[in-house]
Protein backbone atom coordinates (compact mmCIF):
# COMPACT_ATOMS: atom_id res chain seq x y z
CA UNK A 1 0.00 0.00 0.00
CA UNK A 2 1.11 3.91 -0.74
CA UNK A 3 2.57 5.10 2.80
CA UNK A 4 0.51 8.54 3.63
CA UNK A 5 3.37 10.65 4.52
CA UNK A 6 3.20 12.89 7.32
CA UNK A 7 2.97 16.54 6.74
CA UNK A 8 1.04 16.15 3.23
CA UNK A 9 -1.20 18.88 2.61
CA UNK A 10 -4.30 18.09 0.60
CA UNK A 11 -3.29 19.13 -3.14
CA UNK A 12 -5.66 19.73 -6.37
CA UNK A 13 -6.02 16.48 -8.35
CA UNK A 14 -4.74 18.14 -11.43
CA UNK A 15 -1.74 16.61 -12.44
CA UNK A 16 0.18 19.67 -13.56
CA UNK A 17 4.01 19.45 -13.21
CA UNK A 18 4.13 22.37 -10.94
CA UNK A 19 1.10 20.70 -8.63
CA UNK A 20 3.24 17.46 -8.82
CA UNK A 21 6.37 19.38 -7.85
CA UNK A 22 4.92 21.49 -5.60
CA UNK A 23 3.37 18.56 -3.29
CA UNK A 24 6.67 17.15 -3.12
CA UNK A 25 8.15 20.15 -1.49
CA UNK A 26 5.01 20.83 0.96
CA UNK A 27 5.65 17.33 2.61
CA UNK A 28 8.45 18.30 5.39
CA UNK A 29 9.41 14.25 5.17
CA UNK A 30 10.59 14.25 1.59
CA UNK A 31 14.44 15.31 1.68
CA UNK A 32 16.86 14.28 -1.22
CA UNK A 33 19.47 15.21 -3.84
CA UNK A 34 19.09 15.81 -7.46
CA UNK A 35 22.14 15.05 -9.34
CA UNK A 36 21.35 15.42 -13.49
CA UNK A 37 24.43 14.80 -15.94
CA UNK A 38 24.18 16.14 -19.78
CA UNK A 39 20.93 17.96 -20.53
CA UNK A 40 20.75 20.90 -17.56
CA UNK A 41 19.70 20.71 -14.21
CA UNK A 42 15.96 20.66 -15.92
CA UNK A 43 13.80 18.12 -13.22
CA UNK A 44 15.48 20.10 -10.09
CA UNK A 45 14.68 23.48 -11.85
CA UNK A 46 10.85 22.16 -11.59
CA UNK A 47 10.69 22.21 -7.90
CA UNK A 48 12.54 25.58 -7.65
CA UNK A 49 9.98 26.78 -9.94
CA UNK A 50 7.16 25.20 -7.74
CA UNK A 51 8.16 26.94 -4.27
CA UNK A 52 8.72 25.67 -1.23
CA UNK A 53 11.71 23.36 -2.13
CA UNK A 54 14.10 24.50 0.76
CA UNK A 55 12.82 21.66 2.78
CA UNK A 56 12.96 19.57 -0.21
CA UNK A 57 16.12 19.82 -1.77
CA UNK A 58 19.36 19.23 -0.04
CA UNK A 59 21.89 19.38 -3.09
CA UNK A 60 21.09 19.95 -7.04
CA UNK A 61 24.54 19.05 -8.91
CA UNK A 62 25.77 18.15 -12.61
CA UNK A 63 28.81 17.26 -12.74
CA UNK A 64 29.03 17.84 -16.70
CA UNK A 65 33.01 17.59 -16.87
CA UNK A 66 34.38 14.08 -17.35
CA UNK A 67 37.14 14.64 -15.17
CA UNK A 68 35.21 15.75 -12.51
CA UNK A 69 32.68 13.32 -12.46
CA UNK A 70 35.05 10.44 -12.45
CA UNK A 71 36.13 12.46 -9.38
CA UNK A 72 33.21 12.06 -7.43
CA UNK A 73 31.73 9.01 -9.03
CA UNK A 74 34.70 6.87 -10.11
CA UNK A 75 35.32 5.82 -13.52
CA UNK A 76 33.46 3.43 -16.02
CA UNK A 77 35.28 -0.03 -17.34
CA UNK A 78 33.77 0.66 -20.89
CA UNK A 79 34.65 4.88 -20.37
CA UNK A 80 30.94 5.39 -20.62
CA UNK A 81 28.98 8.31 -18.78
CA UNK A 82 25.56 7.28 -20.49
CA UNK A 83 24.99 3.58 -19.28
CA UNK A 84 22.40 2.08 -16.24
CA UNK A 85 25.75 1.30 -14.28
CA UNK A 86 26.41 5.01 -14.25
CA UNK A 87 23.34 6.01 -12.90
CA UNK A 88 23.43 3.41 -10.06
CA UNK A 89 26.48 4.70 -8.93
CA UNK A 90 24.85 8.19 -9.05
CA UNK A 91 22.08 7.06 -7.01
CA UNK A 92 24.07 5.20 -4.48
CA UNK A 93 26.90 7.72 -4.00
CA UNK A 94 24.42 10.29 -3.28
CA UNK A 95 22.61 8.40 -0.61
CA UNK A 96 25.50 7.65 1.27
CA UNK A 97 26.44 11.10 1.23
CA UNK A 98 22.81 12.09 2.48
CA UNK A 99 23.16 9.59 5.57
CA UNK A 100 27.01 10.16 6.11
CA UNK A 101 26.29 14.19 6.52
CA UNK A 102 22.63 14.31 8.11
CA UNK A 103 22.23 12.84 11.79
CA UNK A 104 18.94 10.18 11.93
CA UNK A 105 18.43 11.67 15.84
CA UNK A 106 18.01 15.29 14.21
CA UNK A 107 16.00 14.40 11.19
CA UNK A 108 14.00 10.86 12.52
CA UNK A 109 11.43 11.12 9.94
CA UNK A 110 13.03 12.28 7.13
CA UNK A 111 12.40 10.00 4.34
CA UNK A 112 15.42 10.53 1.90
CA UNK A 113 16.12 10.05 -1.90
CA UNK A 114 18.77 10.50 -4.43
CA UNK A 115 17.03 11.20 -8.06
CA UNK A 116 19.73 11.00 -10.94
CA UNK A 117 20.04 10.93 -14.81
CA UNK A 118 22.65 10.89 -17.09
CA UNK A 119 21.46 11.75 -20.55
CA UNK A 120 22.96 12.91 -24.13
CA UNK A 121 20.84 15.13 -26.31
CA UNK A 122 20.63 15.35 -30.24
CA UNK A 123 23.45 15.52 -32.07
CA UNK A 124 23.98 18.58 -34.26
CA UNK A 125 23.80 16.68 -37.25
CA UNK A 126 20.58 15.84 -36.25
CA UNK A 127 21.48 11.61 -36.80
CA UNK A 128 21.27 10.79 -33.54
CA UNK A 129 17.95 11.65 -31.63
CA UNK A 130 19.54 10.94 -27.64
CA UNK A 131 18.73 8.60 -24.97
CA UNK A 132 19.13 8.82 -21.18
CA UNK A 133 18.95 6.67 -18.10
CA UNK A 134 16.96 7.95 -15.20
CA UNK A 135 16.39 6.77 -11.71
CA UNK A 136 15.17 7.42 -8.16
CA UNK A 137 16.24 5.63 -5.05
CA UNK A 138 14.17 6.36 -2.15
CA UNK A 139 12.99 5.25 1.26
CA UNK A 140 8.84 5.43 2.27
CA UNK A 141 9.94 4.30 5.76
CA UNK A 142 13.42 6.11 8.13
CA UNK A 143 13.72 2.59 9.40
CA UNK A 144 13.02 0.74 5.88
CA UNK A 145 15.80 -0.18 3.31
CA UNK A 146 15.90 1.73 0.01
CA UNK A 147 13.39 0.95 -3.14
CA UNK A 148 14.62 1.73 -6.51
CA UNK A 149 13.28 2.88 -9.90
CA UNK A 150 15.68 2.48 -12.91
CA UNK A 151 14.42 3.65 -16.40
CA UNK A 152 15.83 3.63 -19.77
CA UNK A 153 14.47 6.76 -22.45
CA UNK A 154 14.93 7.68 -26.16
CA UNK A 155 14.19 10.99 -27.20
CA UNK A 156 12.03 11.65 -30.49
CA UNK A 157 12.23 15.06 -30.73
CA UNK A 158 14.48 17.11 -32.58
CA UNK A 159 15.40 19.89 -30.69
CA UNK A 160 17.93 19.71 -27.70
CA UNK A 161 15.79 22.75 -25.60
CA UNK A 162 12.25 20.30 -26.14
CA UNK A 163 14.31 17.71 -25.10
CA UNK A 164 15.67 19.30 -21.73
CA UNK A 165 12.08 20.18 -21.02
CA UNK A 166 10.52 16.39 -22.01
CA UNK A 167 13.61 15.29 -19.45
CA UNK A 168 11.95 17.56 -16.66
CA UNK A 169 8.78 16.82 -17.20
CA UNK A 170 9.50 12.99 -16.49
CA UNK A 171 11.74 13.65 -13.51
CA UNK A 172 9.13 15.22 -12.16
CA UNK A 173 6.61 12.45 -12.63
CA UNK A 174 8.92 9.70 -11.55
CA UNK A 175 9.80 11.39 -8.11
CA UNK A 176 6.29 11.92 -7.62
CA UNK A 177 4.94 8.25 -8.55
CA UNK A 178 7.75 6.97 -6.65
CA UNK A 179 5.92 8.52 -3.01
CA UNK A 180 2.47 9.09 -3.97
CA UNK A 181 1.56 5.45 -6.32
CA UNK A 182 4.32 2.85 -5.45
CA UNK A 183 1.24 0.70 -4.35
CA UNK A 184 0.28 0.70 -7.68
CA UNK A 185 3.05 0.19 -10.13
CA UNK A 186 0.86 -0.20 -13.32
CA UNK A 187 -0.30 3.55 -12.60
CA UNK A 188 2.70 5.15 -11.72
CA UNK A 189 4.26 3.58 -15.31
CA UNK A 190 1.55 5.35 -16.61
CA UNK A 191 1.54 8.86 -15.13
CA UNK A 192 5.13 8.58 -16.30
CA UNK A 193 3.74 10.38 -18.91
CA UNK A 194 2.01 12.88 -17.55
CA UNK A 195 2.09 16.86 -19.04
CA UNK A 196 3.65 14.37 -21.92
CA UNK A 197 2.98 13.13 -25.68
CA UNK A 198 4.34 9.47 -26.76
CA UNK A 199 5.73 11.16 -29.84
CA UNK A 200 8.15 13.10 -27.09
CA UNK A 201 9.94 10.14 -25.66
CA UNK A 202 9.99 6.19 -25.74
CA UNK A 203 10.61 4.38 -22.31
CA UNK A 204 12.00 1.54 -23.27
CA UNK A 205 13.08 -0.04 -19.99
CA UNK A 206 12.38 0.31 -16.31
CA UNK A 207 12.96 -1.96 -13.35
CA UNK A 208 11.34 -1.83 -10.11
CA UNK A 209 13.33 -3.52 -7.25
CA UNK A 210 13.44 -3.19 -3.07
CA UNK A 211 10.99 -3.57 -0.09
CA UNK A 212 8.13 -2.08 -1.43
CA UNK A 213 8.47 -3.44 -4.80
CA UNK A 214 9.02 -7.39 -3.72
CA UNK A 215 6.37 -8.49 -5.24
CA UNK A 216 6.34 -6.91 -8.47
CA UNK A 217 7.34 -9.03 -11.20
CA UNK A 218 9.45 -6.95 -13.57
CA UNK A 219 9.08 -9.25 -16.46
CA UNK A 220 4.96 -7.91 -16.24
CA UNK A 221 6.32 -4.12 -16.30
CA UNK A 222 7.96 -4.67 -19.83
CA UNK A 223 5.23 -6.02 -21.06
CA UNK A 224 2.86 -2.44 -20.23
CA UNK A 225 5.51 -0.76 -21.74
CA UNK A 226 4.41 -2.56 -24.81
CA UNK A 227 0.95 -2.99 -23.94
CA UNK A 228 0.34 0.79 -23.62
CA UNK A 229 2.17 2.19 -26.95
CA UNK A 230 5.51 3.27 -24.75
CA UNK A 231 8.04 1.19 -26.64
CA UNK A 232 7.54 -1.54 -29.72
CA UNK A 233 9.81 -4.00 -27.60
CA UNK A 234 10.87 -4.84 -24.85
CA UNK A 235 13.74 -7.91 -22.86
CA UNK A 236 13.95 -9.77 -20.14
CA UNK A 237 16.56 -12.17 -19.21
CA UNK A 238 16.42 -16.02 -17.61
CA UNK A 239 16.34 -14.54 -14.11
CA UNK A 240 13.73 -12.00 -14.73
CA UNK A 241 15.42 -8.90 -14.83
CA UNK A 242 14.93 -6.52 -17.55
CA UNK A 243 16.84 -5.45 -20.58
CA UNK A 244 18.08 -2.93 -22.44
CA UNK A 245 17.40 -4.38 -25.92
CA UNK A 246 19.69 -1.47 -27.53
CA UNK A 247 22.60 -2.59 -25.37
CA UNK A 248 21.89 -6.21 -25.66
CA UNK A 249 21.75 -6.02 -29.57
CA UNK A 250 24.24 -3.48 -30.23
CA UNK A 251 26.85 -4.90 -33.13
CA UNK A 252 25.60 -8.29 -32.91
CA UNK A 253 24.60 -11.37 -34.90
CA UNK A 254 20.81 -12.20 -34.18
CA UNK A 255 18.73 -15.04 -34.39
CA UNK A 256 15.48 -14.92 -33.15
CA UNK A 257 12.80 -17.17 -32.91
CA UNK A 258 9.25 -16.13 -32.97
CA UNK A 259 6.61 -18.45 -30.99
CA UNK A 260 3.34 -18.81 -28.93
CA UNK A 261 5.27 -20.83 -26.52
CA UNK A 262 2.01 -21.44 -25.18
CA UNK A 263 3.65 -23.98 -23.91
CA UNK A 264 6.91 -24.12 -24.87
CA UNK A 265 7.19 -27.87 -27.00
CA UNK A 266 9.76 -30.15 -28.24
CA UNK A 267 9.08 -28.58 -31.97
CA UNK A 268 9.89 -25.30 -30.34
CA UNK A 269 13.39 -26.38 -29.37
CA UNK A 270 14.26 -28.85 -31.93
CA UNK A 271 13.83 -25.47 -34.38
CA UNK A 272 16.16 -23.30 -31.59
CA UNK A 273 19.03 -26.32 -32.17
CA UNK A 274 19.18 -26.81 -35.76
CA UNK A 275 18.29 -23.13 -36.47
CA UNK A 276 21.58 -22.13 -34.08
CA UNK A 277 23.65 -24.73 -35.57
CA UNK A 278 23.07 -23.98 -38.86
CA UNK A 279 23.59 -19.93 -37.95
CA UNK A 280 26.39 -20.51 -36.05
CA UNK A 281 27.99 -22.44 -39.69
CA UNK A 282 27.51 -19.17 -41.26
CA UNK A 283 31.10 -17.58 -42.54
CA UNK A 284 29.71 -13.74 -41.44
CA UNK A 285 28.60 -15.52 -37.68
CA UNK A 286 30.54 -15.13 -34.48
CA UNK A 287 29.38 -17.53 -31.86
CA UNK A 288 30.85 -15.54 -29.23
CA UNK A 289 29.09 -12.25 -30.43
CA UNK A 290 25.67 -14.09 -31.21
CA UNK A 291 22.23 -12.86 -29.22
CA UNK A 292 19.42 -15.29 -29.57
CA UNK A 293 15.78 -14.29 -28.69
CA UNK A 294 12.77 -16.07 -27.83
CA UNK A 295 10.40 -13.55 -29.32
CA UNK A 296 6.30 -13.18 -28.36
CA UNK A 297 4.49 -10.52 -30.78
CA UNK A 298 1.45 -8.86 -28.23
CA UNK A 299 -0.60 -10.01 -31.04
CA UNK A 300 0.08 -13.36 -30.18
CA UNK A 301 -0.81 -12.75 -26.43
CA UNK A 302 -4.13 -10.72 -27.46
CA UNK A 303 -5.13 -14.04 -29.65
CA UNK A 304 -7.98 -15.02 -27.19
CA UNK A 305 -9.12 -10.94 -26.77
CA UNK A 306 -8.03 -9.60 -23.36
CA UNK A 307 -4.56 -9.81 -22.97
CA UNK A 308 -4.27 -12.81 -20.06
CA UNK A 309 -1.22 -11.81 -17.79
CA UNK A 310 -0.86 -14.56 -15.62
CA UNK A 311 -1.01 -16.79 -19.52
CA UNK A 312 1.96 -14.04 -20.13
CA UNK A 313 4.21 -15.16 -17.31
CA UNK A 314 3.55 -18.82 -17.26
CA UNK A 315 5.16 -18.20 -20.85
CA UNK A 316 7.63 -16.41 -19.77
CA UNK A 317 8.28 -18.92 -16.66
CA UNK A 318 9.03 -21.54 -18.69
CA UNK A 319 11.34 -19.84 -21.45
CA UNK A 320 12.91 -18.17 -18.59
CA UNK A 321 13.72 -22.03 -17.26
CA UNK A 322 15.19 -22.77 -20.29
CA UNK A 323 17.81 -20.17 -20.09
CA UNK A 324 16.66 -17.84 -22.60
CA UNK A 325 16.06 -14.63 -23.29
CA UNK A 326 12.66 -13.61 -24.34
CA UNK A 327 11.59 -10.38 -26.16
CA UNK A 328 7.89 -9.21 -26.41
CA UNK A 329 7.37 -7.02 -29.17
CA UNK A 330 4.47 -5.29 -31.28
CA UNK A 331 6.08 -6.51 -34.86
CA UNK A 332 3.34 -8.54 -35.90
CA UNK A 333 4.77 -8.13 -39.42
CA UNK A 334 8.52 -10.29 -39.63
CA UNK A 335 10.11 -7.43 -42.15
CA UNK A 336 8.94 -5.07 -38.89
CA UNK A 337 10.96 -6.90 -36.75
CA UNK A 338 14.10 -7.20 -39.05
CA UNK A 339 13.82 -3.39 -39.47
CA UNK A 340 14.32 -3.29 -35.53
CA UNK A 341 17.52 -5.05 -35.42
CA UNK A 342 19.16 -2.93 -38.15
CA UNK A 343 18.95 -0.45 -36.01
CA UNK A 344 21.34 -2.08 -33.56
CA UNK A 345 23.18 -4.00 -35.60
CA UNK A 346 24.78 -4.40 -39.27
CA UNK A 347 26.09 -8.31 -38.41
CA UNK A 348 24.20 -11.17 -40.38
CA UNK A 349 20.82 -12.11 -38.79
CA UNK A 350 18.64 -14.81 -38.56
CA UNK A 351 14.90 -15.69 -38.22
CA UNK A 352 13.91 -19.67 -36.94
CA UNK A 353 10.56 -20.23 -38.10
CA UNK A 354 8.02 -22.47 -38.92
CA UNK A 355 6.75 -23.51 -42.77
CA UNK A 356 3.43 -21.88 -41.80
CA UNK A 357 5.03 -18.39 -40.54
CA UNK A 358 6.79 -18.64 -43.99
CA UNK A 359 3.31 -18.95 -45.75
CA UNK A 360 2.43 -15.67 -44.19
CA UNK A 361 5.24 -13.70 -45.06
CA UNK A 362 4.08 -14.20 -48.87
CA UNK A 363 0.53 -13.43 -48.05
CA UNK A 364 -0.30 -10.19 -49.45
CA UNK A 365 -2.85 -9.40 -46.69
CA UNK A 366 -0.20 -8.51 -44.20
CA UNK A 367 1.28 -5.17 -46.49
CA UNK A 368 -1.75 -3.74 -47.04
CA UNK A 369 -1.02 -0.65 -45.01
CA UNK A 370 2.41 -0.10 -47.26
CA UNK A 371 2.14 1.95 -50.01
CA UNK A 372 4.65 -0.15 -51.87
CA UNK A 373 2.49 -3.71 -50.67
CA UNK A 374 4.09 -7.10 -49.78
CA UNK A 375 7.22 -5.98 -53.06
CA UNK A 376 8.23 -2.64 -50.21
CA UNK A 377 8.44 -5.73 -47.29
CA UNK A 378 10.01 -8.22 -49.03
CA UNK A 379 12.70 -5.99 -50.29
CA UNK A 380 13.42 -4.52 -46.84
CA UNK A 381 13.87 -7.87 -45.63
CA UNK A 382 15.72 -8.77 -48.78
CA UNK A 383 18.36 -6.05 -48.76
CA UNK A 384 19.20 -7.04 -44.92
CA UNK A 385 22.21 -9.47 -43.94
CA UNK A 386 19.01 -11.60 -43.42
CA UNK A 387 18.95 -15.91 -43.32
CA UNK A 388 15.37 -17.43 -42.57
CA UNK A 389 15.63 -20.93 -41.19
CA UNK A 390 12.59 -22.82 -42.52
CA UNK A 391 11.59 -25.95 -40.34
CA UNK A 392 9.37 -28.57 -42.46
CA UNK A 393 5.31 -28.76 -41.57
CA UNK A 394 3.71 -32.26 -42.11
CA UNK A 395 -0.09 -32.14 -44.05
CA UNK A 396 -2.02 -32.94 -41.50
CA UNK A 397 -4.33 -34.49 -44.41
CA UNK A 398 -2.01 -36.46 -46.96
CA UNK A 399 1.19 -36.87 -44.52
CA UNK A 400 3.55 -35.17 -46.92
CA UNK A 401 6.70 -33.44 -45.31
CA UNK A 402 6.33 -29.58 -46.61
CA UNK A 403 9.66 -27.76 -47.26
CA UNK A 404 10.72 -24.66 -48.95
CA UNK A 405 11.47 -26.59 -52.15
CA UNK A 406 7.69 -28.06 -52.40
CA UNK A 407 5.96 -24.85 -50.70
CA UNK A 408 3.30 -23.52 -52.95
CA UNK A 409 2.47 -19.93 -52.36
CA UNK A 410 -0.51 -17.73 -54.10
CA UNK A 411 0.32 -17.56 -58.20
CA UNK A 412 0.85 -14.35 -57.76
CA UNK A 413 3.12 -14.62 -55.27
CA UNK A 414 5.15 -17.34 -57.15
CA UNK A 415 8.21 -15.49 -58.32
CA UNK A 416 8.67 -13.08 -55.67
CA UNK A 417 8.92 -16.27 -53.83
CA UNK A 418 11.68 -18.05 -56.23
CA UNK A 419 13.47 -14.59 -56.22
CA UNK A 420 13.91 -14.03 -52.56
CA UNK A 421 14.63 -18.22 -51.93
CA UNK A 422 17.17 -18.98 -55.22
CA UNK A 423 18.84 -16.08 -53.60
CA UNK A 424 20.41 -17.77 -50.63
CA UNK A 425 17.60 -15.87 -48.28
CA UNK A 426 15.92 -19.32 -46.87
CA UNK A 427 17.75 -22.27 -45.49
CA UNK A 428 15.74 -25.67 -45.04
CA UNK A 429 16.05 -27.09 -41.59
CA UNK A 430 16.79 -30.65 -42.65
CA UNK A 431 18.08 -32.30 -39.01
CA UNK A 432 14.69 -32.39 -38.02
CA UNK A 433 12.94 -34.87 -35.62
CA UNK A 434 10.57 -36.35 -37.71
CA UNK A 435 8.19 -38.55 -34.72
CA UNK A 436 7.68 -34.70 -33.25
CA UNK A 437 6.20 -33.29 -36.38
CA UNK A 438 2.32 -33.45 -35.07
CA UNK A 439 3.25 -32.03 -31.75
CA UNK A 440 1.38 -28.80 -31.33
CA UNK A 441 0.71 -26.50 -28.31
CA UNK A 442 -2.95 -26.08 -29.22
CA UNK A 443 -3.57 -29.80 -28.62
CA UNK A 444 -1.23 -29.70 -25.50
CA UNK A 445 -3.15 -26.93 -23.97
CA UNK A 446 -6.72 -28.81 -24.77
CA UNK A 447 -4.64 -32.01 -23.08
CA UNK A 448 -3.99 -29.79 -20.18
CA UNK A 449 -7.69 -28.34 -19.54
CA UNK A 450 -9.14 -31.76 -19.95
CA UNK A 451 -6.64 -34.07 -17.47
CA UNK A 452 -5.98 -36.44 -20.47
CA UNK A 453 -3.04 -38.27 -20.10
CA UNK A 454 0.03 -38.09 -22.73
CA UNK A 455 0.77 -34.53 -23.00
CA UNK A 456 3.88 -34.18 -20.55
CA UNK A 457 6.12 -36.17 -23.53
CA UNK A 458 5.42 -33.67 -26.06
CA UNK A 459 7.22 -31.45 -23.70
CA UNK A 460 11.11 -30.96 -23.42
CA UNK A 461 12.53 -32.11 -20.55
CA UNK A 462 11.95 -30.70 -17.28
CA UNK A 463 8.65 -28.41 -18.54
CA UNK A 464 5.97 -30.90 -17.38
CA UNK A 465 7.07 -31.31 -13.77
CA UNK A 466 7.47 -27.31 -13.92
CA UNK A 467 3.95 -27.02 -15.34
CA UNK A 468 2.49 -29.18 -12.65
CA UNK A 469 4.81 -27.91 -9.55
CA UNK A 470 3.40 -24.48 -10.28
CA UNK A 471 0.43 -25.14 -11.72
CA UNK A 472 0.62 -23.47 -14.94
CA UNK A 473 -1.85 -23.29 -17.95
CA UNK A 474 -4.52 -24.15 -15.80
CA UNK A 475 -3.07 -27.57 -14.55
CA UNK A 476 -5.27 -29.27 -11.58
CA UNK A 477 -4.16 -32.34 -11.17
CA UNK A 478 -7.11 -34.18 -11.78
CA UNK A 479 -7.68 -37.06 -13.84
CA UNK A 480 -11.36 -37.77 -15.32
CA UNK A 481 -12.97 -40.35 -13.25
CA UNK A 482 -13.66 -43.38 -14.99
CA UNK A 483 -16.99 -44.62 -15.14
CA UNK A 484 -17.92 -48.42 -13.61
Amino acid sequence: MAVTLKGDKEMSNTPTTKGKALRINLNHNIYGTFSEIGAGQETVRNFFRAGGSSGTIAKAMSAYDKDFSDAIYGMEDDKRYVTEGRLKKMLHHEIRLIEDRLSREKHPDKFFFSYANTVTTIDFAKKFKGHGWVGIRFQLDPLEDYNEIVLHLRFKETDTTLQQETLGKLGVNLIHGAFYMNDNPKDLLISLYDNLHKDQLEIDMINFSGPRFMYVDNRLMSLQLVKNDMTNAVMFDSSGVNLLPASVLYKKNILALRGSFRPVTKVNMDIYENARELFFKENKVEKENTQIIFEITLANLRSEGKINERDFLDRAELLCSLGQNVMISNFQEYYKLVEYFSEFTKSRMGLALGLESLINIFDEKYYRTLSGGILEAIGKMYFKDLKIYAYPLKDRNTGKIITSENLVVHPRMTELYKFFKNNGKIVDIKNYDPKILTVFSKTILDMIAKSKAGWEAMLPEGISELIKRNRLFGYSGSRPQVKK
